[in-house]
């Protein structure tokens, strides 16, 4: 076995390892906004006051709410950061009864995932099917970014439009053809794109997500079909991944990386 195949075996591994985490995104069962009324019957323990000048959530709990920060059982207010925010370093680990409380911010609205590890996406998990490893599908590449990051507005899994960042264009050839995919900024600062292609029209998550390498100082890189990664929206319906911008829409079937996930029984149809 060659590097790159063993190389990629590794990454798959870690796939499935990531995928079945005890608060990994099968365990998400629920994303609350806390401008709008519970809807699934499981309302948030204790009280939850936005406070968007500074950026901020209060909870207020008291003990028999259940709810404790740092593993420490909750009687008072705290004041808790989103958990991607750059500007809190340590973020509060919020749990209630074995769940997992995460709070995000999307367009200054904030809502509260909450991570089970008991819930049957996860329980029934039995790995992630993918193709066969192949060479050709690792397609050399060009980066070229834009002289700032762009913010362009795209539907996202949950049927809403909501504004991304674009870091520049990334350019492949196949087949004496020469395509350009737009590339997005990752909230950690690195490269993306999401793409679809004809092969995955017909399943309930039509695109897929690959992870660019970082570009030497000419551009070069490589766009590595066979790590194709399905998004964590085909995980759990409550994520809100963006689609694919409009001209990331392949015209040729890509029958490499992932394709779906696995149950104890067949195949997981999302």
């Amino acid at each position: 076995m060659d590097a790159a195949t063993e190389a990629w075996k590794h990454w798959r591994d870690e796939r499935v390892v990531s995928a079945r985490a005890l608060y990994g995104p099968l365990s998400l069962t629920g994303t609350h906004w806390l401008d709008e009324p519970a809807r699934d019957g499981w309302a948030l323990p204790g009280r939850w006051t936005v406070d968007r000048a500074a950026g901020k959530v209060s909870l207020t709990a008291a003990r028999h709410d259940g709810v404790s920060v740092d593993d420490v059982p909750l009687c008072a207010t705290v004041r808790l950061c989103p958990d991607d925010c750059p500007d809190c370093p340590n973020v509060l680990r919020i749990t209630h009864g074995g769940r997992r409380l995460q709070l995000i911010v999307r367009e200054d609205r904030y809502a509260v995932r909450v991570f089970d590890p008991s819930a049957p996406a996860r329980t029934a998990f039995a790995g992630i099917d993918a193709y066969p490893y192949d060479p050709d599908w690792a397609r050399p590449a060009t980066f070229v970014p834009f002289p700032a990051d762009r913010t362009v507005t795209v539907s996202h899994s949950d049927g809403h439009r909501r504004p991304v960042q674009l870091a520049g264009t990334l350019t492949f050839g196949r087949e004496s053809a020469i395509y350009r995919l737009d590339v997005q900024r990752t909230v950690q600062g690195g490269l993306s794109v999401s793409v679809g292609d004809p092969s995955r029209d017909a399943e309930p998550c039509g695109f897929r997500v690959v992870d660019i390498p970082e570009p030497d100082r000419t551009g070069r890189t490589v766009l590595d079909f066979n790590r194709a990664q399905l998004p964590p929206s085909a995980f759990a319906e409550h994520y809100l991944c963006p689609l694919p911008t409009v001209g990331n829409a392949l015209p040729f079937p890509v029958p490499a990386g992932e394709r779906a996930i696995l149950k104890a029984r067949g195949l997981v149809l999302r």
